[in-house]
């Protein structure tokens, strides 16, 4: 794959705006729509691995959906995919108020995220080539900054919206529509992606750097399944709805203020794999001392504040060790493997969190993300003694 540039030092403001309206999207569709149809399903009656099931096909659609990014975007243009994906996901996540019965829901779920994957990398890469090299750590610091504001928006309003009727369905319609109109603007500044006739096997960079494709798999599960069951948990241990749905709001503003602080540190840092690993082991900490905290809302709300911008900046220090590592075609085909890896995160971590509560109970929620952070501190722990040895 080839991409068609200008070449020229300018920061294109149009086409970043419309890609980061965009991404915003997919904040806010996943913050609202993961707690609000984890509660309409409880409601209804079924039972937390029954709804991390449901919630794993997001993790499918999104292994499905990421090969398809660049083929449509080169047959139908950047900016006009994005669209369609838009008005995609928005038609299936209305869908989701009219279906009556629980097996409508799993098609539902593939069309929507993978219209969201789609979304998600070609916003990626519209930012990456409306920005020249010496400004691309600042553009790249607003786009995380606004997915991360998208996310905590998404919770606020289930908070204020609650679950019942047809309010918080029409609510992200509305948002979603919005979102569209600065991408039909930018239409004709979105960038073009020629074949120069090349394959790979991109599965190969899962093991090349394992650091940064485990540490992205490990976000997937802990931010789909977290934000999926939280509301759960939290009706479990004693919190309304409401309550519930302003912590994971605490999870999404420590995203938003703690992001740039890390990203900058982990410039600093020689080997980025050492931030990981204590970015990690903040995560376990978290999940340690959840239940300790979980009777006194305000102390939990710090914790979640902490570990919420700790643990999601895995997913950005994950992504600029890939990107110290290789470079040119390589990268390209890394960061294809990188997502695809978070959408395996996104498959276990709902099951794991579901089947962990159902057979330990509200503990089995911190222990069962607690499983995933330990199992990558030990490999990346395995893979820096080695380069020590070696």
């Amino acid at each position: 794959m080839t991409v068609d540039t200008q070449g020229d030092e300018r920061v294109h403001w149009l086409p970043m705006v419309a890609a980061i309206s965009s991404i915003s999207v997919v904040g806010i569709a996943i913050g609202l729509g993961m707690p609000l149809l984890s509660v309409i399903l409880e409601t209804r009656g079924h039972s937390a691995s029954m709804i991390g099931l449901n919630t794993a096909v997001a993790g499918l659609a999104s292994i499905a959906g990421a090969p398809l990014a660049t083929p449509l975007a080169m047959r139908f243009g950047v900016a006009w995919t994005m669209i369609a994906m838009i008005a995609a996901g928005a038609l299936a996540f209305v869908g989701f108020h009219f279906a009556p019965d629980f097996w409508m829901w799993f098609p539902l779920r593939i069309v929507l995220h993978i219209a969201l994957t789609v979304l998600f990398i070609l916003s990626e890469f519209w930012i990456s080539t409306s920005a020249p090299p010496h400004r691309r750590g600042l553009v790249l610091g607003i786009y995380a900054t606004v997915l991360s504001l998208g996310f905590a928006a998404g919770p606020w309003l289930f908070a204020h919206l609650g679950s019942s009727g047809f309010r918080p369905f029409g609510v992200i319609i509305a948002l979603v529509t919005l979102a569209a109109i600065p991408v039909l603007a930018a239409r004709n500044e979105s960038p073009t992606i020629a074949s120069d006739g090349e394959t790979s096997n991109f599965l190969r960079y899962i093991w090349l750097v394992p650091s940064a494709t485990a540490a992205v798999l490990v976000f997937g599960a802990v931010e789909t399944g977290g934000f999926a069951l939280f509301p759960i948990y939290g009706n479990r241990i004693g919190y309304s709805e409401a309550d519930a749905a302003l912590l994971l709001t605490m999870i999404g503003l420590g995203n938003v203020l703690l992001q740039i602080p890390i990203g900058m540190i982990s410039d600093r840092v020689n080997d980025r794999r050492y931030l990981l690993i204590a970015c990690a082991t903040v995560g376990l900490a978290g999940t340690v001392f959840m239940p300790f905290f979980a009777q006194n809302w305000h102390l939990m709300a710090a914790l979640l504040f902490i570990w919420g911008g700790v643990v999601a900046a895995m997913y950005t220090i994950g992504l600029a060790h890939l990107g110290s590592q290789l470079s040119g075609h390589e990268l390209a085909s890394a960061n294809a493997a990188f997502v695809l890896c978070y959408g395996v995160g996104m498959v276990l971590g709902p099951q794991a969190i579901g089947i962990g509560m159902d057979a330990f109970g509200p503990s089995g929620f911190g222990w069962s993300l607690g499983l995933f952070f330990a199992a990558y501190i030990g490999l990346v722990s395995i893979r820096l003694i080695r380069k020590i040895l070696l």
